[in-house]
């Protein structure tokens, strides 16, 4: 699968294309015709979550700014705010594993020397925490990769936004500003 088509907008910007006229506002009206027209609406469930409503403020301002806060859109918007929200909730109870983890294995001398658990206990709790942590890590990067595809299909990484920009004409050779300036070819 090569790259995707350029939108109508950057092509006429860029002001030259190997389409014809009539496939050019072909183009034009096929994506007219897939914008609704209807603004992005936050879900009571993002509105709800601090981290997501933050999320969604800041992504809908800068789809409104490239003209593309279209309710068409809303589902995946919402989803990728609660995403997020997900994510820094699990990185946040992480740590809080992390730290009771280090708490806990710093009380290692005293628990062992009060007897108030053997070896054997002592260590299967310490892989208890340590598993804990594996797993809330999982969750997290099963997150981040669904955030990244979402971001890569919405114009969100650096690479998309690239794609979107058209390409400059070339400014003309040495030669040819001569020959302009002189009045031949």
């Amino acid at each position: 699968m090569g790259r995707p088509s350029k939108p109508f907008k950057v092509i006429q910007t860029e002001g030259r294309s190997h389409r014809t006229k009539a496939e050019l506002e072909h183009r034009r009206k096929e994506e007219e015709a897939l914008a609704s027209g209807i603004p992005l609406r936050e879900r009571n469930e993002v509105k709800n979550n601090e981290y997501a409503h933050k999320e969604f403020v800041k992504v809908n301002k800068f789809l409104k700014k490239i003209g593309k806060n279209d309710a068409l859109f809303e589902n995946v918007i919402n989803r990728y705010c609660l995403l997020l929200a997900e994510c820094i909730e699990f990185e946040e109870m992480r740590e809080k594993f992390y730290d009771r983890f280090k708490q806990f294995e710093a009380l290692e001398q005293s628990i062992l020397m009060n007897e108030e658990m053997t070896r054997a206990e002592f260590y299967k709790t310490i892989h208890g925490f340590e598993s804990q942590i594996m797993s809330l890590d999982k969750q997290v990067m099963a997150k981040r990769k669904m955030l990244l595809d979402i971001e890569k299909e919405n114009i969100m990484t650096i690479n998309t936004v690239m794609r979107s920009i058209p390409k400059k004409e070339a400014a003309p050779s040495e030669d040819e500003d001569i020959r302009s300036i002189l009045g031949s070819n």
